[in-house]
């Protein structure tokens, strides 16, 4: 780890606070350290994990009223309270990327500025992580810890097999509680194994029209999609089909104006026959309401075969530099490796 990363990490000299003894102290930040993340990682407060260990009971709409469409919307997912508080910690304290990339266009090379951060964590089904147990201290047999392993021999895998040049990355606890809360809320069997976090920092950044039917997802894939900070307008329209028919009559898009706190589960054949984006937003530089700045949204994935794990983690880690939240200059900054 550099010196410059590390400086993240060192708290500013200050005197101590007269404590009254009546008020218990605070518990000191704990970190989650593994040899694939570029920075630790801080474990989240009990302020967030024990209200997403016990989430508000909340009652989706289901939406299928379009063709091939199915979704699950939950407005919202997580009360304001939380999903600010959440926001601001996953802005902070994860490490962010901004790809670069080159396609061919025509035959031409194009390079790719991803226009938006990015961040990526989990493996396919093929390989999982399991604590190593040739680590003497029982300790440090947690998330710290935790090995690659083929999922079905537990055969330790290394750096330059399947996954070469990008190794994968255990979730790590702030973001694999967030897991469980939406496999629970779902109720429908659904297990993710890859969460792919986006940071808009205003209303440039963007996604343009897609759809996640690639198949290293396999058949009728399910994605559960969570808003953090500021709303943002979530397009989603008919693809066109052989005869020029288009769902959606004239193919209008459809317009979710996803708030903080709301969750968009996508299932069934939408993926197959739908693409979505995330608009630019003009008129708008990041500031919103309460102090929010930008936009986080999280997604929960299942990727089954090796391809997903590599094409993940090259559209979203790539080769580029690090990138912070620096609180102080009101932006993410790039740091040293």
């Amino acid at each position: 780890m550099s010196k410059r990363i590390s400086s993240f990490f060192q708290p500013l000299p200050s005197k101590k606070p007269k404590v009254d003894a009546a008020i218990p102290a605070a518990a000191p930040a704990t970190y989650t350290h593994h040899p694939s993340y570029p920075i630790p990682i801080r474990d989240p407060p009990s302020t967030i994990s024990t209200r997403l260990s016990n989430p508000p009971p909340c009652t989706p709409k289901a939406i299928t009223n379009q063709p091939h469409l199915d979704l699950l919307y939950f407005q919202p997912f997580l009360p304001a309270p939380l999903a600010r508080e959440l926001f601001q910690f996953l802005r902070a304290e994860l490490p962010f990327y901004r790809v670069k990339y080159t396609i061919r266009r025509g035959g031409t090379p194009t390079s790719i500025n991803t226009p938006r951060f990015t961040t990526v964590f989990g493996v396919d089904d093929t390989s999982t992580f399991i604590p190593d147990s040739t680590t003497e201290d029982d300790s440090q047999r947690s998330a710290k810890s935790r090995i690659l392993v083929d999922s079905k021999t537990h055969a330790p895998l290394s750096d330059d097999k399947k996954y070469h040049p990008h190794q994968p990355r255990p979730i790590p606890p702030c973001l694999d509680v967030l897991r469980q809360a939406v496999e629970a809320a779902t109720d429908d069997g659904t297990k993710y194994n890859f969460v792919l976090v986006n940071y808009y920092a205003s209303g440039e950044d963007s996604i343009s029209y897609h759809s996640d039917d690639e198949r290293f997802l396999g058949p009728r894939p399910t994605i559960a999609s969570i808003s953090l900070g500021e709303r943002r307008a979530f397009l989603l329209k008919h693809k066109v089909g052989a005869t020029g028919e288009v769902g959606n009559g004239a193919g209008k898009p459809l317009k979710f104006p996803l708030a903080s706190g709301d969750m968009l589960v996508m299932r069934g054949d939408t993926q197959a026959n739908w693409l979505h984006s995330v608009p630019k937003r003009k008129g708008t530089h990041g500031g919103g309401a309460a102090g929010v700045m930008g936009r986080i949204n999280i997604t929960f994935r299942r990727a089954v075969v090796p391809g997903g794990t590599g094409n993940y983690y090259r559209y979203n880690v790539g080769d580029g530099v690090v990138y912070r939240w620096r609180e102080e200059e009101g932006k993410m900054v790039a740091v040293e490796e």
